[in-house]
């Protein structure tokens, strides 16, 4: 049985060219990227060490292990943070067969107070499960008729996940997917993020545990949407982390001056003002 942190490392080391660290290219071989010989001797770590660790039989690196592995691995900064961040849930021990506490749904006072002041902006307050806690009226404007908004409480990631509408809204829809398979890692709790996935996996299927493993680090470009209306929307995201609250308070910007036009159009329609979920 593998691990989080062990498919990780694997999962980069597949995706290493030699040529790229200057190795030398070996010839065919079952499997794609760097050897596991050429990724231990870089990290400074033996062979068989690195097979515990990619295996899931060891758990617990050091933490001069890790920063190896990052360096040898050519990891960038997010790279480099979701790595600590798996060694350190690895290490641990949960259980996805009892649900936890479900993670706060509350939004402090003077969040939504921020929120307020954002009108008629578009942002909203969620967490790394994808729960949609609070949004503006700007946020519902460009959300209509999609069904986004339409459960209680309403959750992007399984929106994106198990409703078909979703891959015609989000014109990027793979990329989207990935962001959100990615931040169920980063969960309100390691306890809410495996019991939430677990649950996810059953509707959702091989589409996204397989997004799940990859541990690709998104890029978080612009969000292109397509409204039902028929506007094309162009989107900038600024995240604002809630770190004592395990929350995130995320403001969308029009990338264009189409975009500005279209929501302006949208904002005349008629919708529900601020909205808090608890």
């Amino acid at each position: 049985m593998g691990s989080p942190l062990g498919d990780f490392v694997r999962a980069r080391r597949d995706s290493i060219q030699p040529e790229s660290l200057g190795l030398p290219d070996h010839g065919r071989r079952r499997s794609p990227g760097l050897r596991r010989s050429d990724l231990a001797a870089r990290a400074g770590i033996s062979v068989e060490y690195l097979t515990r660790i990619e295996q899931g039989r060891d758990r617990n690196p050091s933490v001069a292990v890790v920063n190896a592995l990052a360096d040898a691995l050519g990891l960038d900064r997010s790279e480099r943070d979701h790595l600590r961040y798996l060694a350190k849930i690895t290490g641990g021990v949960c259980s996805a067969h009892t649900r936890p506490a479900p993670p706060r749904r509350d939004v402090r006072p003077s969040v939504l107070e921020t929120l307020r002041l954002l009108e008629p902006g578009i942002a909203m307050v969620t967490n790394r499960l994808g729960d949609v806690l609070a949004h503006t009226s700007g946020y519902e404007s460009v959300t209509s008729r999609t069904g986004l908004l339409d459960a209680d409480p309403p959750n992007l990631t399984r929106y994106v996940f198990t409703d078909p509408r979703a891959r015609t809204f989000f014109a990027d829809w793979d990329e989207v997917a990935d962001e959100h398979a990615f931040d169920l890692w980063l969960g309100p709790s390691v306890e809410n993020s495996e019991w939430f996935t677990t649950e996810l996996a059953s509707i959702a299927g091989p589409e996204f545990t397989r997004r799940l493993n990859r541990h690709v680090v998104p890029r978080r470009g612009a969000l292109r949407l397509n409204h039902p209306s028929g506007h094309e929307l162009q989107l900038l995201r600024e995240t604002l982390e809630l770190s004592s609250d395990a929350q995130q308070l995320v403001v969308f910007l029009p990338a264009d001056e189409r975009t500005a036009q279209a929501v302006d159009q949208l904002r005349h329609q008629p919708h529900g003002r601020l909205r808090a979920i608890s």
